[in-house]
């Protein structure tokens, strides 16, 4: 089942389609967070669903005749937890700006960017009914349950 997203290296429509795929998800909740005027905006997901879709793509075009699933799963293991640094420095730069308050900032944006990482992971492995539903999803979420936050 999990071999259908595999494709060729020579497949150049379908990675085009997937690598933009990245870019639209990504955009999806960067616009949410420009328009809320987060440090991490528009391009900043777009990069990150981007280049979690580029790596992702890279054992899927390279592999030979069936390329191997192990090396797929630590390049997803890799991303989710590197992106996770990005999210950190999210957090750790909105709590430093008000350096007598205490309170943690920024935990919805690091959260953005590590789902915009999970969007571009099934973006890159042809999941666009998974990746648009999952966009769409994630700009409700910021959207109507903004005001049951703290």
């Amino acid at each position: 089942m999990l071999t259908t997203y595999y494709l060729a290296a020579n497949d150049w429509l379908n990675i085009t389609f997937r690598l933009c795929l990245a870019l639209l998800v990504g955009a999806i909740i960067g616009i949410e967070r420009e328009i809320r005027h987060k440090p991490a905006g528009l391009r900043t997901h777009m990069l990150v669903s981007f280049g979690a879709a580029l790596f992702t793509l890279i054992p899927l075009a390279t592999g030979t005749h069936q390329p191997n699933a192990d090396a797929l799963s630590r390049v997803i293991q890799g991303i989710a937890a590197g992106v996770g640094f990005l999210g950190a420095g999210e957090i750790v730069r909105q709590s430093s700006q008000e350096s007598a308050r205490t309170d943690i900032r920024g935990l919805t944006s690091a959260a953005a960017i590590w789902v915009c990482a999970a969007l571009g992971v099934a973006a890159g492995c042809g999941l666009w009914q998974l990746g648009l539903i999952a966009a769409l999803l994630s700009l409700l979420v910021l959207n109507v349950f903004k005001g049951f936050e703290r």
